[in-house]
């Protein structure tokens, strides 16, 4: 893999106080970056934006920055001096709650503002932005499962049928991702997306909102063999991957297992208690076809060191 291009060693992270964020600075200080962590939550009300200030005691090359979604002035000024940007929204970080109508609307303005931003910082040449894989699965004609076609990059959810049955979720990270690939073919910037699966690995139960979240609709995922989930540390590991690749472009799913048996429906099931209450067993024991691809992902991270999956347990 080609080395990082960047003019300067420092990148920022905005949210760093998400569940990812939190893993993707983990990540860039195990490389020996310095680090703008942005986060929106005022510092006396989360575990996460108390772990980064304990970090930054530990690392000089750590800055904390307090952001506003509305505030373009708070943005731009976590950005001074950072070559890139890793974009990792969670609306439910911020509220403690699952996503509803009123959180679409936050995050697609907020994507607006951080990527116009970047366009006005100089020194920013690469965005890496958080999406989903809930942003490609949710049609209507796929649903009934007649749609055996394996889903990958170039799939999108129908916005109607998201708004329709209220994934709230799903529209968010739909509308988001649509809106910061608007503004980046807008203003020309270097920008590339990672469209995670489930999250889960150590501390997940503390993103509970958003588990529940991405879960609605897990019946119709798994059935269509389009659950997948993916491992926090591999995730930012893909986001630091993307960000230092040249040759990193577009959009990329990104997941560590499918779903697609009674087996491993029960082991999800286990491991998600006690966030999500799913059944003990199931009836159904049908393997189901694996329709969800990436293959394009794969190249991307072939040779790759996994320094941040290979650290531990412990941010």
């Amino acid at each position: 893999m080609a080395v990082l291009w960047t003019k300067s060693k420092t990148l920022c992270v905005l949210d760093a106080s998400t569940y990812v964020g939190l893993w993707i600075v983990k990540g860039l200080l195990l490389r020996g970056y310095d680090v703008h962590a942005a986060t929106f939550q005022r510092r006396e009300e989360s575990e996460r934006v108390r772990r980064l200030i304990e970090m930054e005691t530990t690392n000089e090359g750590l800055r904390i920055f307090a952001a506003d979604v509305f505030d373009y002035h708070s943005i731009a000024e976590a950005l001074k001096g950072c070559s890139g940007l890793f974009c990792a929204f969670d609306q439910s970080t911020l509220n403690g709650s699952v996503y509803d109508e009123r959180m679409v609307e936050i995050e697609v303005r907020g994507a607006h503002n951080v990527l116009e931003a970047c366009a006005q910082t100089e020194t920013i040449e690469k965005v890496v932005f958080s999406s989903s894989v809930c942003a490609m699965i949710w049609r209507g004609d796929r649903i009934s499962g007649a749609d055996d076609n394996v889903l990958d990059e170039r799939s999108w959810s129908d916005e109607n049928y998201c708004r329709n049955t209220k994934l709230w979720y799903a529209l968010a990270k739909t509308l988001s991702e649509k809106t910061g690939w608007a503004l980046a073919m807008d203003r020309g910037l270097n920008m590339v997306t990672i469209n995670a699966a489930l999250i889960e690995g150590p501390g997940f139960h503390q993103n509970s909102a958003s588990t529940l979240s991405y879960l609605k609709g897990a019946a119709q995922m798994y059935e269509d063999g389009l659950l997948a989930i993916v491992d926090v540390r591999f995730l930012a590991d893909v986001h630091i991957c993307a960000m230092e690749d040249p040759a990193a472009f577009g959009r990329y799913i990104c997941f560590n297992r499918i779903i697609n048996t009674s087996e491993l429906a029960v082991d999800l099931a286990r491991s998600l208690r006690p966030t999500v209450t799913l059944p003990d067993s199931w009836e159904d024991s049908r393997a189901y076809r694996q329709r969800l691809s990436n293959k394009k992902l794969e190249k991307l991270m072939m040779g790759v060191d996994c320094k941040t999956m290979q650290s531990g347990s412990q941010v």
